[in-house]
């Protein structure tokens, strides 16, 4: 009996544990209804909030983002923004010099008719109220009922809000005079996932939704014109370009529009609006509409008109060498500040100048596929969104504009080894609230996580990065991946153990240091001593140029991926024995029948983020010079 009973709870375990290793995430389906005073920047609204609990766990609470109260003077944002040492420009007043800044923030000087706040004053679940408490950016909500794996409740809210002055992203009248720009907007379910509840005050970095359905109906002045998230329902009546070719307009009358936008399939709602939108629209090769809506300013008209065609060349791109974009729309908007995604648009500040609006463009369009697509957790993960964004936008820049460079991200590889020199470097898995700088989140999310690609196309070949990219799409779009997901992604594709990799770059702040301790030459041979200083290890590509001209490649396997990295085509390659990382030193043989050396570099093509490259390579005239002295 007790054996039986045992195998029992044995089973048991094992079945829960079996149930929790298989992937699962939640579902949430939005239905809201809003009226905007564009006179007080007040706003209020009705939310019908259908839930659907997937995981296998039992709900007791659930929580809200009310991003808007951020823009407040006792909010956690504005504590942070004092604190830290060097703030982000937007969101102060320097009045110092440059050897003595001093900040003051904006939002401390919000008064009462300025600031943001978003508050819920009515709340129930499937018709019987709750008990709820705001704190701060986040609702917090006892459930009346729980909810258990695989049901689902509905949440009726009631909500009331006022648009913050533009200080940081959202907000009301920014630089380029747009009214509105309305982004974390509407109280926001917050992601619960394997880790659980993901409900972190809003301090002005990024964010992390649940997927859903969004239908959403704003009621405006009827001489805004609107973009943002979604399609479109009422064309017909809206106008202003959105109707379809040939269909005559049928405005509603009164002093007001109902604008009404669905979104499917999509982790959140964004949208702006202002009296003076430009709306043009284009369809591009792939049956994508897009949209850029702009201030009627004849200093911006122009960037604007000419960003259009090169957007469709960007999304084209993307398509090819990500995965095909899979919505109806995407919309450029002018709006926020600087740039920032949402759900298929963009808001972006700026366009006196071309270049700096389709350079913020790329990136911004990028991100319909690191985060829209591949949702991963912005708050824990930053660099998988903001990184992988940083790489394929700066690929597909340089490539449309024809651009041959083994290295196109040399850029993200110089802050790279900026912050490693400033003492101020942390490792990529910190919490994107808790850098001690915003340089050093700055680096970790956007370049060093633009490094960790072109790196790693350096360990497994361009090809195989370009493999496991695909994959990556095919196996994660409209799901939450990890970082721990991506890397098993490229061992699948490969072979290749890379555990090591994605440890060491993400993890850790060690560093990548080889170096070329001597060369010694006889006549059966030339002996290369080389030398690992960091505590990273990495396989090696040796180039070896001759005194004839002619060259030769050797790689060095790392013993820990137990592979070898393909030759590139017509390259011809010499594979030397692989180096146990726990060596700190390694030898190999180069025989003179292939001729005089002249020249050795450890990678020349520069994607191997070797923090000290003085030592990476050796000449023979230098050898020369160095001995006559």
């Amino acid at each position: 009996m007790k054996k039986l009973i045992f195998n029992i709870l044995f089973l048991s375990v094992f079945a829960i544990q079996a149930q929790n290793s298989k992937y699962w995430q939640q579902h949430v389906d939005y239905k809201m209804d809003v009226n905007m005073n564009v006179e007080n920047y007040q706003y209020s609204g009705t939310q019908e909030l259908e839930y659907t609990n997937n995981s296998p766990d039992t709900l007791h609470r659930v929580f809200y983002h009310l991003f808007n109260n951020a823009f407040q003077p006792e909010s956690e944002m504005n504590a942070r923004l004092k604190s830290i040492a060097d703030p982000d420009s937007r969101m102060v007043i320097n009045k110092g010099t440059r050897e003595n800044p001093d900040f003051e923030s904006r939002i401390s000087k919000l008064s009462p008719e300025e600031i943001g706040y978003l508050h819920v004053t009515e709340l129930s679940q499937d018709g019987e109220k709750v008990d709820f408490n705001e704190e701060g950016t986040i609702l917090v909500v006892d459930l009346a009922n729980e909810i258990l794996p695989g049901e689902k409740t509905t949440f009726n809210l009631k909500f009331k809000g006022q648009v913050p002055v533009q200080i940081r992203r959202s907000g009301r009248n920014n630089a380029d005079g747009v009214a509105l720009s309305m982004t974390q907007w509407y109280p926001k379910l917050a992601e619960y996932d394997y880790e659980g509840w993901h409900a972190d005050p809003y301090i002005a970095r990024e964010f992390y939704g649940v997927w859903g359905d969004f239908d959403v109906k704003i009621t405006i002045d009827k001489n805004y014109i609107l973009g943002g998230s979604g399609v479109l329902q009422n064309a017909e009546e809206i106008g202003y370009g959105y109707q379809k070719e040939g269909v005559q307009v049928k405005k509603q009358k009164g002093k007001t529009l109902t604008w009404h936008f669905k979104a499917h399939d999509v982790h959140d709602f964004a949208w702006a609006a202002d009296p003076e939108y430009i709306h043009d629209s284009m369809m591009t090769k792939s049956g994508v509409k897009l949209h850029f809506l702009y201030k009627n300013d004849p200093e911006v008209i122009d960037a604007w008109k000419k960003v259009q065609p090169k957007t469709a060349e960007l999304l084209e791109f993307y398509n090819e060498n990500i995965g095909p974009y899979p919505w109806k729309q995407y919309s450029v908007i002018q709006g926020g500040d600087g740039g920032m995604e949402y759900a298929n648009c963009t808001l972006i500040t700026g366009g006196k100048k071309l270049s700096g609006l389709y350079s913020t463009t790329a990136h911004e369009l990028a991100h319909s596929w690191f985060q829209q697509l591949l949702g991963t957790n912005e708050s824990e993960h930053p660099w998988m969104d903001e990184g992988f964004t940083t790489y394929i936008s700066t690929l597909a820049k340089n490539q449309i504009a024809g651009k041959n460079s083994e290295n196109h991200w040399q850029a993200s590889y110089r802050d790279y080894y900026y912050i490693v020199r400033s003492g101020l470097e942390q490792p990529m898995t910190t919490h994107s609230d808790r850098y001690r700088v915003n340089a050093a989140y700055s680096v970790a999310a956007y370049d060093k996580g633009a490094v960790f690609l072109a790196q790693l196309g350096y360990i497994i070949g361009p090809e195989n990065l370009a493999k496991t990219l695909n994959r990556y799409y095919d196996e994660w779009k409209f799901k939450h991946p990890s970082p721990n997901d991506f890397i098993r992604l490229a061992e699948k594709v490969t072979g290749a153990e890379l555990s090591w990799y994605l440890n060491d770059w993400t993890r850790t702040t060690n560093h990548i240091d080889y170096g070329i301790d001597s060369v010694e030459t006889s006549k059966e041979n030339t002996t290369v001593n080389l030398q690992r200083i960091g505590l990273m290890p990495m396989p090696l590509d040796v180039k070896v140029t001759f005194a004839d001209g002619s060259t030769d490649a050797y790689y060095i396997p790392l013993r820990i991926m137990r592979w070898e990295k393909p030759a590139l085509e017509d390259q011809s390659r010499t594979v030397l024995y692989d180096w146990p990382w726990a060596f700190p030193n390694y030898q190999f043989e180069i025989p003179s029948s292939k001729g005089k050396v002249s020249e050795i570099v450890i990678d020349d093509t520069g994607l191997m983020a070797d923090i000290d490259r003085s030592n990476n390579s050796w000449s023979a005239s230098q050898a020369s010079e160095d001995f006559g002295k």
